[in-house]
Parts: C-alpha cells; structure tokens; sequence
C-alpha cells in the first residue's frame, strides 16, 4: 500500500477541499520566506506578551473589585482589549505574509 492508498483523515480530506476551491477562485498559494516566518514569529510574540501583561492587570483589578456590577465592567473592558489586540496582532501578521 503507498501513500496515495491510504485513507485520508478528515482534515486532509478537507483541507484538499479549500486547496481546489482556492485554486478555482484564483487564490495564489505562495510560501512564506524564512524572514517571514522570523517577522510573523516575532508578532506573535510581542501580541502573546501583551495579553499576558493585560491579563495580571485584569486579575489584580478584579481582586479590588467591590461588587457585581464592577466586575462585569472589568470583565466587557478585558474582553474588548483581547480582541482588540488579536486584531492588531492578525493585521500585523498579514503585513508581514505580505513582505510589507
């Protein structure tokens, strides 16, 4: 039995999918150079040691915290800065897989 003879898992077998679809609709595949991978590398990083930081700030306000209501405002505002962040960060990452 060879390779190609072997069953496929579901990932593979959906990841062949979005490969035909992409080629259909023109989407160019295009490797990512090792300086690349060293700049998406160092994003990601950086955007992991923010989260980190955001998240002591997040625990030590809400060990402060006094009732319900304060911490459901602390709670919305970590949220938003996360997504925020993973924002910034997946823009940053696309720059850099783009060669800018």
């Amino acid at each position: 039995m060879t390779d190609s003879d072997e069953p496929k898992s579901a990932l593979e077998l959906a990841m062949e999918r979005l490969r035909k679809k992409d080629r259909e609709d023109g989407v160019e595949e295009r490797p990512v150079s090792d300086e690349q991978r060293a700049a998406i590398a160092e994003v990601r990083s950086v955007f992991e040691a923010k989260l980190a930081e955001r998240e002591i700030f997040h625990r030590d306000a809400l060990r402060k915290a006094r009732d319900l209501e304060a911490v459901a405002v602390l709670e919305e505002e970590y949220r938003r800065d996360r997504e925020r962040l993973a924002s910034e960060r997946d823009r940053r990452i696309a720059e850099a897989r783009a060669g800018r």
